[in-house]
């Protein structure tokens, strides 16, 4: 779940161990590249659909699926527990009763297959080659983990290479690979994007709002996709947004991932970060001025630099294989089936957790009892409405809390094709405290779905507010970032803090009360007294933006600046 964007610093630990894992489990190299953009036709023009009334939506649902998802009989919801497996039931029997059909194939489920790998810790990152040997101690001066599934990680002597941020975008005329051969290398990367300290948004990779690739997660993927033996990001709290603690506590233990065909081997050897002390002395070593090399690195035209060292690393993986599902119902559509709109929200919690007072189970009322609530409450309203023109999907996914799990493996295992998908609308957690007057979208600026958002919006009297830190890369925590990245548009909003009873302080003490007391804790349980009000006007919104793409014959597409167009381009063009 993403926290709400006022309070994302204060819960910044709890976040990035919820998305930690989401990042461990990188998409292929054909999939996951936002670049490369084909040679298409024109984009279809997108003109607003025929507006839609929203319907009721049911509360008795929402409390009455919020209340037993979140009831301690349900054991917190963790995948691959039999808290899991009462929660398939549940969410089976409730798609049933209020009219879809099974969504994949005649089957309710998909399998989702899960690997665990646990990192050994007497592990020492060695530096050869320069005016003196470096040794590094794990967890105090770096960490490092793999992707590979694997029992033994090892890299020997490999050469380091500084590539600055690690980006290759030639859509914005940016390779910092450039006639560059990193296979077998180590690579030393630079977190977050070139432009990062900007205060504007209108730098060449967005300026003070994160793009995608200034995501841990693509840096990563782009060395892979180079051949690098290793990857290793340079932490500076700033530009991360998190103190070192957070990346220790974060990558150390056992990490889940997709256990996928062929053991993730098309990955780097070893990932991991070091701080920024660390990159100081291992520049120093080879005689390179850090903060120089770093000022170069945002300008346009740098060229990595070899520094004339040799990394060596080893380290044991315990691997643990396990399943989960994702469960999918589908209202088909009338007259064209086959293109679909699509609502997310995921199932999964943490299960058993740290106790407060005894009590042991998260139960992940808010986070996201009352996302998955507002799925099951759609999808009666839908069915009620009848069958639209197209098909509506309604994905509640796995894994989540561990990673965006679920959602990745529908996104690059789709039962319906992603060609055919034409959006949707994610949801992650509801607001249970009260109407407000404004709503966030996060990450806006990125897709035409957008305008359907601020339509319905507007309708209600409500207003469209920016997000408040766009720098956090917020849009890249939460289950529709798996299918924006493989090129669907989909829509990840939230209720604003301007409450109507209150206004901005009220809203933002709700905010900060959950934030502080109940975030991933035992405390986050039902309460009876919840107004649900701003949670069916947002569900509102959310089902006018579905209704209203299903009736329509268009095909939403990302803003030509969205890292995510050429991948919807090339999509599309299959399609056709």
């Amino acid at each position: 779940m993403r926290i709400p964007a006022s309070l994302l610093l204060l819960a910044t630990a709890l976040a990035l161990t919820s998305c930690r894992t989401q990042d461990m489990a990188v998409q292929s190299a054909s999939a996951a590249t936002p670049a490369q953009a084909p040679s298409v036709p024109a984009p279809e023009p997108f003109v607003l659909p025929a507006p839609v009334k929203a319907p009721a939506i049911s509360v008795a649902t929402l409390r009455t699926v919020t209340k037993t998802l979140s009831s301690d009989a349900f054991e917190g919801r963790a995948p691959t527990t039999p808290g899991e497996t009462k929660t398939v039931a549940y969410l089976i029997a409730q798609m049933k009763k209020v009219g879809l059909k099974p969504g994949n194939k005649g089957s309710w489920t998909q399998d989702v297959p899960l690997v665990e790998l646990t990192a050994s810790q007497d592990m020492a990152l060695t530096i050869s080659g320069g005016n003196k040997p470096l040794r590094f101690a794990y967890k105090a001066d770096f960490i490092a983990a793999t992707y590979q599934v694997i029992p033994h990680s090892e890299i020997h002597d490999s050469e380091m290479v500084f590539v600055g941020y690690g980006i290759n975008a030639p859509e914005k005329n940016w390779n910092d690979y450039a006639g560059l051969d990193v296979k077998g290398k180590t690579v030393v990367i630079l977190v977050n994007d070139p432009d990062y300290e900007m205060q504007s948004l209108d730098g060449p990779f967005d300026g003070r709002a994160m793009t995608y690739y200034g995501r841990w997660t693509y840096k990563y993927e782009e060395a892979a996709r180079q051949g690098a033996a290793a990857a290793i990001i340079v932490h500076d709290t700033f530009p991360a947004a998190y103190p070192w603690d957070v990346v220790v506590s974060s990558w150390t233990g056992p990490q889940l991932g997709l256990d996928t065909p062929g053991g993730r081997m098309d990955q780097s050897k070893a990932i991991g970060w070091v701080t920024l002390d660390v990159a100081q002395a291992t520049f120093s070593a080879a005689g390179k001025d850090f903060a120089a090399l770093s000022a170069a690195a945002k300008r346009p035209g740098f060229r990595a630099v070899p520094l004339g060292l040799k990394a060596s690393l080893a380290f044991d993986n315990s691997i643990r294989r396990q399943a989960s599902r994702n469960v999918i119902g589908i209202l088909p559509g009338k007259s064209r089936a086959d293109d679909y709109v699509l609502y997310s929200a995921h199932w999964d919690h943490l299960g058993r957790c740290e106790p407060v007072n005894g009590d042991d189970i998260c139960n992940g009322a808010l986070d996201n009892a009352t996302g998955t609530a507002g799925l099951i409450a759609l999808a009666q309203a839908h069915a009620k409405a009848g069958p639209a023109e197209r098909s509506l999907i309604f994905l509640a996914v796995t894994a989540e809390e561990s990673g965006l799990l679920g959602s990745q493996f529908y996104a690059e295992n789709p039962v319906y094709p992603l060609a055919r998908t034409v959006g949707g609308v994610n949801m992650d957690g509801l607001n249970v405290f009260g109407p407000t007057r404004d709503v966030t979208i996060v990450g806006g600026g990125k897709s035409e779905l957008e305008a359907l958002l601020k339509r319905a919006v507007t309708d209600e009297g409500r207003v469209i507010v920016p997000e408040a830190t766009p720098e956090k890369g917020s849009f890249y925590r939460s289950d529709h970032f798996s299918f924006a990245k493989l090129g669907v548009p989909m829509v990840y909003a939230e209720s604003g803090e301007d409450m109507l009873n209150g206004g901005v302080a009220a809203g933002h003490a709700a905010s900060e009360d959950y934030t502080t007391n109940r975030y991933h804790k035992p405390q986050d349980e039902y309460d009876a007294a919840w107004n649900w009000t701003g949670a069916v006007e947002d569900l509102q919104v959310y089902y006018r933006i579905g209704r209203e793409l299903a009736n329509s014959d268009l095909w939403p597409n990302w803003y030509p600046t969205a890292e995510f167009r050429a991948i919807r381009d090339r999509s599309r063009a299959q399609a056709k």
